[in-house]
């Protein structure tokens, strides 16, 4: 009777949770915080079956009689997880699964820490990958971006909750398997089995919190500094793979000294079969399958994803509309990198291009960087706004404090969030503090109003008093607080660079030229994100 009206009460919980509780409140899950997650998992090659006995270590928020996590429950299509049990020490808990909602009848006080095990099995619709690389070879791997971790781990699957992790996994004895974290033990078990177990001391979001199992050849590691650095292949293409991935050490070396110390035990380069080009899984970087070529064309995809591990891994956004601060970081810094490595021209070429598909974007949809809309798709937040856009914010943000202070306030913004969450109005505060200036028109008009200055430009040179008379126009909704340069060239090949604050929706200035000029570039330096509207 006792357990009857507790699972009753499970099921009323439940059914107010899916009705009345918003998703997004729901992904907060406020009331615990997770301090730990141990996932003991075995797969198979006869199957895509998943068998697991999770133990989750929590903090109590506030008081409570009920747990609520994330995990997708077994569909008609035959996918999805199945909950076998739940244990408290050796007791057992009541629990109610449905609407990939696990509900556990726990009574707890705030303040306090408490552990379970959930023991559960199923075949993963998503989220854990079974698949073949080219060569015919099985491969299982994790794929948990944005929260699709609940497809294959009972956990609270958003990236405001970080938490240590380990990863047990037992398979078929000729799998290599890679996770986040150090390896902890590679034993060898009857039936030609092998358990391999990898722990992350570091909190990470369950997004980043993956498995990778295959053929692998692993090339041996070259150190930066304390962290070792390897590649792990399928062996078919072993030597083009190591080739490729070659320059992550140098990559890890130049964040480190731009940036700040790397959060991991390690940096593993892995050639993967998951959806994505690349996923920067914490410490285990994941690439596709196709980003091995054997001809050196990966390096700004293997800095795209080891920037993450700082920006979006270690420094976390708090929310998914604040996607911009892991993305717009990777692009940006991935840019920085291959302007190190190539030279300020390679930096003007890929920012005009990058200009250009942001001009396009928003000729499509005029949506925010910081893109609060209710219900919108996570998935579709990976845009041209969160990429190139937030990278353009950050490229300019760097012209206007110069590259010193820009580099200050980057340092001191992961310094303070590394293992935490932030907002863009937190990335805001530390650069106000670092630099001493007040961004906020800077960052409003960038972050949160869903157009891109679009100006008209027209000039004449007065031959009485030799001058040059610019007109510019903005012909947008709103009034941008910008700088523009122009560079003029008069027909004896002298140029001069004047910059001209738009301040107002037209403006015009006058300035001295011996000769009328042949020819007039905007923006000569690639310092500003615009449109060029021609009338």
């Amino acid at each position: 009777m006792q357990i009857q009206s507790m699972f009753s009460k499970l099921l009323f919980m439940l059914l107010v949770l899916v009705n009345t509780v918003s998703a997004q409140q729901a992904l907060y899950n406020p009331s615990i915080d997770i301090v730990h997650y141990r996932f003991d998992l075995a797969v198979s090659d006869s199957n895509d079956v998943l068998k697991g006995n999770t133990r989750v270590v929590f903090h109590v928020n506030t008081q409570m009689d009920t747990l609520y996590l994330d995990l997708i429950g077994a569909g008609k299509n035959g996918k999805g997880m199945t909950v076998h049990s739940v244990m408290q020490d050796s007791q057992a808990l009541p629990f109610v699964h449905r609407n990939d909602s696990l509900l556990v009848g726990l009574q707890a006080n705030a303040g306090e820490n408490k552990t379970i095990a959930i023991t559960y099995s199923g075949i993963p619709g998503d989220g854990l990958i079974f698949s073949r690389n080219k060569a015919g070879q099985r491969t299982i791997f994790g794929d948990n971006w944005p929260n699709r971790a609940r497809n294959w781990l009972p956990c609270k699957d958003h990236l405001s909750d970080k938490a240590t992790v380990e990863f047990i996994v037992t398979a078929p004895g000729h799998y290599k398997i890679v996770a986040n974290g150090s390896l902890q033990e590679e034993k060898a078990l009857p039936n030609g089995l092998k358990r391999t177990h990898w722990k992350e001391s570091v909190p990470i979001p369950t997004k980043v919190m993956v498995i990778g199992a295959a053929d692998f050849a692993v090339s041996d590691a070259v150190r930066v500094g304390h962290i070792p650095v390897t590649s792990w292949i399928f062996p078919q293409q072993r030597q083009a793979g190591f080739t490729d991935y070659a320059p992550a050490a140098d990559i890890l070396s130049y964040f480190i000294r731009k940036i700040g110390p790397y959060a991991y035990s390690k940096l593993a380069n892995v050639q993967s079969k998951t959806i994505f080009g690349g996923m920067e899984n914490a410490g285990a970087i994941f690439y596709a399958e196709s980003s091995v070529t054997g001809k050196n064309r990966a390096t700004g995809l293997l800095a795209h994803e080891i920037a993450h591990q700082w920006f979006g891994d270690a420094a976390t956004e708090k929310d998914w509309p604040h996607i911009w601060l892991s993305e717009g970081f990777a692009t940006e810094m991935s840019q920085l990198y291959l302007e190190h490595l190539y030279g300020a021209d390679t930096m003007r070429a890929m920012l005009k291009t990058s200009r250009k598909q942001i001009i396009a974007f928003t000729r499509k949809q005029q949506v925010p960087v910081v893109d609060t809309t209710k219900g919108r798709d996570i998935m579709k937040l990976l845009n041209t706004n969160s990429y190139q856009k937030g990278g353009w914010v950050l490229h300019m943000l760097r012209t206007d404090l110069g590259d010193e202070l820009f580099w200050k306030c980057v340092q001191a913004y992961y310094a303070a969030f590394c293992n935490k969450n932030a907002s863009s109005a937190d990335l805001q505060a530390v650069f106000e503090k670092v630099s001493g200036k007040n961004l906020s028109a800077f960052f409003h008009q960038w972050l949160y109003v869903p157009e891109n200055p679009a100006l008209n430009l027209s000039w004449k040179y007065d031959e009485t008093q030799n001058e040059v008379i610019i007109r510019i126009e903005q012909r947008t909704a709103y009034t941008f607080h910008i700088n523009l340069d122009l560079e003029l060239t008069d027909g004896k090949g002298r140029s001069m660079v004047k910059t001209i604050p738009v301040v107002e929706k037209s403006v015009e200035q006058r300035f001295s030229m011996e000769e009328k000029p042949v020819r007039l570039e905007w923006d000569p330096g690639c310092k500003l994100l615009f449109e060029e509207i021609r009338l």
